[in-house]
């Protein structure tokens, strides 16, 4: 059983809601913003590239793209090397924004500890350390360990005999 009934996650769905509902007011979404980012972060990067790192289809990174361009915040350039591609970099108007999504993500985490005791705040912000980097180191190791857990726990087994159970149940 989950000790912790998914609660992380909750709450980092609410975050999420938060974050698209305050971006959208300045005229961005989250996915637009992830290419911003990405284009900040390596100037002068292909359409194609920006649509392998995100793991997006051809088409949604153009949509992303040509709308980022619109809204001023990307350019394309022509890529020397290349007649057929283009460059993309992030305009100066993107450059404002870089903080933008950690920004909100960081003052409803800070809203939502203000309540919490001094002490209380410490110590869970110490456990969220801890489970940050033991998270950053698995992530590092290519996730090897908590595959081998995820395995040894074996979701889509259990779910097919408790599947199995209640066709028999049913059934009489």
């Amino acid at each position: 059983m989950d000790d912790t009934e998914r609660k992380m996650t909750k709450i980092a769905r609410e975050v999420s809601k938060f974050t698209v509902q305050t971006m959208k007011e300045d005229g961005i979404g989250t996915a637009e913003f992830d290419v911003i980012h990405l284009v900040r972060h390596n100037p002068g990067i292909t359409q194609t590239k920006v649509r392998e790192t995100l793991k997006i289809d051809k088409g949604a990174a153009a949509k992303r793209v040509a709308s980022l361009e619109t809204k001023g915040y990307l350019i394309r350039k022509p890529n020397p090397d290349d007649g057929r591609s283009q460059l993309l970099y992030a305009t100066e108007k993107a450059e404002k924004l870089k903080n933008s999504k950690a920004h909100i993500e960081s003052v409803f985490y800070e809203w939502l500890l203000t309540e919490l005791p001094p002490e209380e705040k410490a110590a869970f912000c110490q456990t969220l350390d801890t489970l940050y980097w033991k998270c950053k180191l698995q992530r590092r190791a290519g996730f090897v360990d908590v595959t081998d857990y995820l395995a040894q726990k074996n979701p889509v087994e259990e779910r097919k005999e408790a599947d199995n159970e209640a066709g028999k149940i049913s059934a009489q």
